[in-house]
């Protein structure tokens, strides 16, 4: 098995932070001090190195350090596998984000060819209690670590149906408007179908069998207007005959940006939603554990892991019992919690850094557990 690692990261007029440069080895980093110090935002710099608008899902302009407003670089040394790349990330005030691999501009799917990174951050913690689309965000964010081209074929599908929202909104009825664009939307989301169905069975491989501490969940995805078309020729028949209702509705009522992801705790028999704050959290980890395990399997090696505030709502056992995991992956991962006490039980098993606020100013010291 390879190794995935960032050995080295450096920020510029990040967030809270003005300049820092991490020296990492590869091992877990356990990231301790107060609420507000720029921990989380660390998290954030490495997940720049990802498709996306990482984890706080941020605009680049309101990552730029304040006042100062001079516009934000990331820089990582990247060990992928068997290859060391250098990654850019940077934006200027009232740019977009600029990504470079080696020296050379690139698309931030480039990113996903070369690194892989899942997260786990507070506001997940709602996930089984809140609507149905940040279960599709974060079904999606599954989908696209196992499967980099989900994120061409969801552009071309939201793209087309922006264009055949609009025509619903403006009432026009003529048919032929409507077939080139169903056409796209049937094509694309037939592949959107096919990638969620396909993730979904490679995380239940990975989670069968596993030795693991946390509640395995049962997955399954619904659709709110009951089925969904799952091949090509179905949902564009669907598609075309929904127009009326769709016109009545300004929008489209059925397509793949309507389905929900459902868990359930297999072992208790109980919906997610319906499991205690701690079982909530604990079905969380399972599942970024299980997509650990499947990207291990597919991309060579195990991704790296954003975990923000992970101990929260984890008893010291099960807190044990998720370092232990982590280590036994092999993984990276990158933890955040208020005190040094939070990763005693990881010991010399990770590196410890200590951030704090100077005068609005974070910065990071090493230390020795």
């Amino acid at each position: 098995m390879g190794r995935l690692c960032l050995t080295r990261l450096t920020l510029s007029h990040f967030r809270s932070w003005r300049r820092a440069e991490v020296t990492c080895d590869g091992r877990p980093v356990a990231i301790y001090g107060a609420n507000g110090a720029g921990k989380t935002s660390l998290l954030e710099a490495v997940s720049m190195f990802s498709p996306g608008r990482g984890l706080r899902r941020a605009a680049a302009e309101d990552l730029i350090r304040r006042p100062q407003g001079l516009g934000w670089k990331l820089t990582g040394v990247l060990r992928s596998l068997h290859q060391m790349h250098e990654l850019e990330s940077m934006a200027e005030p009232g740019t977009a984000r600029t990504v470079r691999i080696d020296g050379k501009a690139a698309a931030q799917a480039g990113l996903g060819r070369v690194a892989r990174v899942l997260w786990l951050v507070p506001s997940m913690d709602r996930l089984w209690i809140e609507g149905a689309e940040g279960r599709r965000r974060f079904l999606d964010r599954m989908v696209l670590s196992l499967l980099p081209d989900h994120a061409e074929v969801s552009v071309a599908y939201e793209r087309a149906m922006r264009e055949r929202n609009r025509l619903l909104k403006d009432m026009v009825r003529d048919d032929h408007w409507y077939v080139a664009l169903e056409s796209q939307m049937a094509e694309a989301g037939a592949r959107i179908t096919a990638n969620r169905a396909a993730a979904l069975e490679m995380i239940a491989a990975a989670t069968e069998g596993a030795a693991t501490a946390f509640p395995a969940p049962d997955l399954a995805l619904s659709h709110a207007e009951g089925d969904l078309p799952e091949d090509e020729a179905g949902l564009r028949g669907a598609l075309a005959a929904g127009r009326r209702r769709d016109l009545a509705a300004g929008r489209t009522l059925i397509g793949p940006h309507r389905v929900d992801l459902e868990a359930h705790w297999m072992d208790k028999g109980i919906a997610a939603k319906d499991a205690s704050t701690g079982e909530q959290k604990a079905l969380l980890i399972s599942l970024i554990l299980a997509n650990a395990r499947a990207l291990s399997g597919d991309f060579g090696a195990p991704p790296i892991l954003l975990l923000d505030e992970v101990a929260a709502h984890l008893d010291a056992t099960r807190r044990a019992a998720l370092y232990d995991e982590v280590c036994a992956l092999g993984a990276q991962a990158w933890m955040t919690g208020t005190g040094a006490e939070l990763f005693a039980e990881l010991g010399d098993r990770a590196q410890h850094l200590h951030v704090s606020d100077e005068d609005g100013e974070s910065r990071l010291e090493e230390e020795t557990p």
